[in-house]
């Protein structure tokens, strides 16, 4: 299942090359199930002759900002992905489309083409994403239901520990919870966790200070680390190793 990571790694890829672009040509898939409360004409009417202005997400989900609402919205379910003709964004195994394939795939939901000739593809071949029309993503659910991001928007280490200090539960089922911390599910929890050396079973308000901030800071540097090794699955130019740690060039800088 698509994780914070992957769609991480979306969202920079469709900021970094899609922003400021116009779509020109859209084709939505007729698949009630997926595209969710809109059909697919009034979806593709809605999206032509508008401008890409940047990329969004919280969590698991993500969003395009055109230059005028409504905006489309991505929930990623199961196998959930974003292909962009061209670039390396991400290869997800559940939902991979080889470059032999057709294009777009057969399991494209939504499918732009650029003023500049580039085409984006949402794929879904599970069908348990949600894509969605919305005036303002963010205000509505699933997103508003959510907690602070763990990359975006991360507590404050006081924050985190008095919050903590509340919980009575194990700790990996509160870090799951989307509606405390919104992006992490079991693959982004057990790394955390494991580098933290933290027991997932134990429960959060038990947790000594220390334990809390090195969890608070494993949560930000593991985030990020496998945001930056989802894209180099793709391109191995985008890496680079020194002194044993992996980094990454993001936009001109380094990560």
């Amino acid at each position: 299942m698509p994780e914070l990571p992957e769609v991480e790694a979306a969202r920079r890829a469709v900021e970094e090359h899609c922003v400021g672009k116009k779509i020109t040509k859209a084709v939505i898939a007729n698949d009630s199930k997926v595209i969710d409360g809109v059909s697919p004409s009034d979806f593709e009417a809605s999206l032509l002759g508008k401008t890409i202005v940047s990329a969004h997400r919280k969590g698991k989900n993500m969003w395009l900002q055109l230059d005028s609402p409504p905006f489309p919205s991505f929930q990623f379910g199961m196998a959930g992905a974003v292909y962009i003709k061209g670039v390396a964004v991400t290869k997800y195994k559940r939902s991979a489309v080889k470059d032999t394939d057709e294009w777009p795939s057969k399991y494209s939901k939504l499918f732009i083409e650029l003023d500049d000739g580039l085409e984006l593809s949402f794929t879904d071949k599970r069908r348990f994403a949600k894509v969605r029309l919305l005036e303002d993503p963010a205000s509505v659910p699933p997103i508003s239901e959510l907690g602070p991001d763990a990359l975006l928007e991360p507590m404050t280490i006081d924050e985190f520990i008095k919050s903590l200090s509340k919980k009575k539960i194990a700790i990996k089922a509160l870090l799951l919870d989307q509606s405390y911390i919104a992006g992490i599910g079991n693959w982004l929890a057990d790394e955390v966790l494991y580098h933290a050396r933290i027991h997932p079973l134990q429960v959060a308000s038990s947790l000594t200070r220390e334990s809390c901030e090195t969890l608070h800071q494993c949560i930000k540097q593991v985030g990020e680390f496998l945001s930056i090794w989802t894209i180099c699955l793709r391109d191995l130019n985008f890496c680079f190793v020194k002194n044993n740690m992996l980094y990454g060039k993001y936009r001109g800088k380094y990560l």
